[in-house]
């Protein structure tokens, strides 16, 4: 494929057009323009993602989506801390810079590859519903579900955050800075003031209505009453201070303290859209460790987090059931590798609408649905020249009743990733989110709340069949996001993983097969263009996929839709002697290493 070019990506900003209801979409040409690189090493790594190479390294790297918080990890790494140590500054910055996408107010997956023990861990950071939520919760007097942002600005969507607890739990596991100093960064941009970038100042633009709902919030994204303009320097003394109190007391103000009684307050007290979340529901929160998911796929293990993500489950299942099919020697421009790629993805859509949720309240076949013999008799399916015309969910192999009526819960596009390898060996891939755009639009102590639980399927039945993924008390909404990394002989050598709600999924499994099928680089594979099916229809990166492609795809059945489709995927893949960083050149992050 060819590579990206200076001006195919990074043009000037145009007129804003956003749809309110896109509103963590930004059109490729937005996302770097205007960005302005704070160091040398940060300039290098936009310059290479222009001309479409990737970043070299030798010890360690890390990649994210914005360069400021790219350089506090940077900065831990260079200075001896893990990849875990790393995480936190990222992040930290991340919810300052990128407020639209995570933060202190939403949840994560993470996955950790072990440079010592070479064992693989995930830690779900995943919010939770409250005690008091019922599985009509997203639903009128008349047991219909609620219009979407009915459903999402105010407090009735917010889950119970996960992410200071996450941030905790990891430097635990695997930290070795001093805790206090990683949020030096952080601390020091909200009360100094950070340049606002292209893609926040239009993502405010763009969903200027909600966002002046609350009066907090208003006061916060437009200063003066006015809308950030891109490069105006923004204060969030709030956000600094709620960042000393986790530096110096870790995550306890957020659980048991006043920062909860604020969360909870705000919740319940938000006009016209009140939620139920109570102080007992932060303070019985807790980050699990959960066995990965690993699914094989040409002699590599690809593994990612279980359920309640849906991401490492649905990802395996395309993998495996493009395993019969020689799609390497098809290439990237090959009508028949999307086709099978395409219908792949619509029958493991199809198990996941069916089968998959959080396993805590919900038994999920999770060894069935990778289960190597049943995707073999899945992918049998694919054999052909068309379209399938209809997609079923299958039955894995599992020991308990499979009666589940089909999905219907919503997820738009937001969230984060960060990919991370220090020099000891370990890997670090984790997807962050506050759900939609500006999450529920409610403002705490200078962070957002989520609206997670919006995640979850707004009926709770089906023809008298329950939905796997339907509210319950304490239970975790079913996630799309997808923290990968894959392993060769036990040694990691991609990790990846993206933003854009359930087309996630599609991300990253074409990113895999760009790299280990296709055999382009870091950048190239995720500055490919994306083609993703998840229900029939057939999503297709518009002004990038060639058109000869999207003709042929038509012409085999499949219903063709040109529209954006903005990841924001951050990988490193990693070789004898180095390793290499890829940044989405949809968005602003970079990759930086040494």
């Amino acid at each position: 494929m060819p590579r990206f070019a200076l001006s195919l990506i990074f043009c000037a900003l145009p007129v804003l057009a956003m749809a309110q209801q896109a509103a963590d979409t930004v059109a490729p040409e937005e996302a770097g323009a205007g960005l302005v690189a704070t160091s040398e090493a940060s300039a290098r790594a936009l310059e290479a993602k222009e001309a479409g190479r990737p970043t070299e390294a030798q010890d360690w790297m890390v990649a994210a989506a914005n360069p400021l918080a790219v350089e506090a990890g940077a900065k831990v790494l260079e200075e001896g801390g893990t990849a875990a140590d790393a995480m936190i500054a990222v992040q930290a910055v991340l919810g300052l810079v990128e407020p639209q996408s995570s933060g202190l107010g939403g949840g994560a997956f993470l996955v950790w590859y072990d440079g010592e023990s070479g064992d693989v861990t995930t830690l779900d950071g995943r919010e939770t519903a409250p005690l008091a939520a019922t599985p009509r919760l997203f639903q009128d007097e008349d047991g219909e579900p609620l219009d979407f942002f009915d459903a999402v600005v105010g407090g009735r969507s917010v889950g119970v955050p996960g992410t200071p607890a996450l941030l905790k739990a990891a430097h635990e596991r695997w930290g070795q800075s001093e805790w206090s100093g990683l949020f030096d960064a952080a601390i020091g941009l909200a009360d100094e003031g950070f340049a606002v970038s292209p893609r926040l100042s239009t993502m405010v633009a763009g969903d200027a209505i909600r966002l002046t709902r609350f009066a907090g919030t208003r006061d916060y994204f437009f200063p003066e009453g006015k809308l950030p303009e891109v490069g105006q320097v923004l204060k969030n003394p709030a956000y600094a201070e709620s960042l000393r109190l986790l530096a110096s007391e870790g995550p306890a103000p957020f659980y048991t303290g006043d920062i909860a009684k604020d969360i909870v307050k705000t919740v319940r007290e938000a006009p016209g859209n009140p939620g139920v979340m109570a102080e007992i529901d932060l303070a019985i929160y807790g980050v699990k460790e959960r066995d990965p998911v690993c699914a094989p796929y040409r002699g590599y293990e690809v593994c990612g987090m279980g359920p309640p993500s849906s991401g490492a489950l649905t990802v395996g299942q395309i993998l495996g059931l493009l395993a019969p099919y020689d799609i390497a020697t098809m290439g990237a421009e090959s009508p028949e590798a999307w086709r099978l790629i395409g219908d792949a993805s619509r029958l493991a859509f199809a198990d996941r609408g069916r089968y998959m949720a959080d396993t805590d309240f919900v038994p999920v076949p999770v060894e069935g649905l990778v289960d190597p013999d049943y995707l073999s008799k899945r992918a049998e399916l694919l054999k052909g020249e068309a379209a399938l015309e209809a997609v079923e969910a299958g039955e894995p192999e599992y020991d308990h009743a499979l009666n589940w009526a089909d999905d219907a819960s919503i997820e738009f596009p937001s969230t984060s990733h960060i990919s991370i390898v220090d020099k000891y060996g370990n890997a670090l891939s984790m997807t962050t989110t506050i759900e939609n755009g500006f999450g529920s639009r409610l403002m705490v102590r200078g962070f957002l709340l989520n609206n997670e639980l919006t995640d979850f399927s707004f009926r709770s039945h089906e023809d008298g069949r329950p939905i796997a993924n339907r509210v319950e008390p304490g239970k975790r909404p079913r996630s799309s996001m997808s923290p990968t990394i894959v392993l060769k002989d036990g040694k990691p050598v991609l990790i990846v993983g993206s933003p854009g709600g359930s087309r996630i999924i599609g991300y990253v499994a074409k990113t895999i097969i760009a790299h280990l099928d296709w055999g382009m680089d870091v950048q190239e594979a995720v500055a490919l263009p994306h083609l993703v099916n998840r229900f029939g229809t057939y999503d297709v990166e518009g002004g990038l996929v060639s058109e000869d492609l999207a003709t042929s795809l038509a012409g085999m059945g499949f219903e063709v839709n040109r529209r954006l489709l903005t990841s924001g995927l951050h990988a490193i893949s990693l070789h004898e002697g180095g390793m290499k960083g890829g940044a989405d050149p949809r968005r602003e992050g970079v990759a930086l290493g040494k």
